[in-house]
């Protein structure tokens, strides 16, 4: 039977110098069709070339494992963002129903024990890691001209992860995270001119009620991940575009014949 008509982009490319004659490996023609394919998209979005302008480019000497802490607090984000889904997908923001569905999630659904210990442990550690990357661009001094917008934007995405935190915390609705939020929430709404504002934003009213944990579900689920992912990108962009900071220790190499002119 004749072979079955494929786009022009399907078909498998000619052999390069040096490979061998006759027929291939199975696997050889499906990675002709998938090199392809990514060729097809390419070729319409040119999504190559951006890539290679946040992958290749220049990193300055003396560069360590300090400089990864931001990737490092990128994946926790992931981390709680893939995690998050999975607990939604069982979780009832009902203040009648919100503690048995933690409850099952924990004891009876499949993997529930896991994947809430990642997303309840997860928050910590992106916690202390955004820290400690702030900690490293503040002590490296790369928060100066003109890196002072993606200074602003880490503290922004430091003040949401701690609102991330706040909200998720009384999502099983037990009584240490609902006294607990009441405590924080107190507490905010202390704070001069907007705090009292704020308080009862917070808790949907002027007294903890049936629609404080809705709210805190959908601040949590929707609002702040939406800003979270806005901001990341934003700051990924300034990152790429104005590069990376040396180390402070490392001072730039002069040429001494530009001395000898500069005399």
């Amino acid at each position: 039977m004749p072979n079955l008509p494929l786009p022009p982009a399907l078909k498998p490319r000619p052999k390069r110098p040096g490979e061998e004659n006759g027929p291939t490996h199975p696997a050889h023609h499906a990675a002709e069709a998938g090199i392809s394919a990514v060729d097809w998209i390419d070729e319409r979005t040119a999504l190559s070339g951006a890539g290679r302008w946040v992958m290749f480019r220049k990193v300055p000497k003396g560069t360590n494992w300090f400089y990864t802490l931001g990737s490092a607090t990128l994946f926790a984000f992931l981390n709680q963002a893939i995690t998050g889904v999975f607990l939604a997908m069982y979780y009832d923001p009902s203040p009648t129903r919100a503690y048995e569905s933690a409850r099952y999630i924990t004891n009876d659904a499949f993997l529930g024990e896991f994947v809430r210990g990642m997303h309840k442990w997860g928050s910590t550690v992106m916690v202390i890691l955004i820290f400690l990357h702030m900690a490293r661009t503040f002590f490296f001094g790369a928060y100066k001209y003109p890196r002072e917008l993606n200074w602003v934007i880490g503290v922004a995405l430091l003040i949401l992860t701690f609102v991330m935190a706040l909200t998720g915390y009384l999502l099983p609705f037990d009584q240490r995270s609902f006294w607990a939020t009441v405590v924080a929430v107190n507490i905010t709404g202390t704070g001069p001119i907007i705090g009292p504002y704020l308080a009862d934003f917070m808790r949907a009213g002027p007294e903890f009620g049936a629609t404080t944990l809705s709210r805190f579900y959908s601040i949590h689920m929707l609002l702040v991940p939406g800003a979270i992912i806005a901001l990341i990108g934003a700051h990924l962009y300034l990152v790429t575009k104005l590069g990376t900071t040396a180390p402070p220790w490392l001072r730039a190499e002069v040429d001494g014949e530009f001395n000898e002119e500069r005399l």
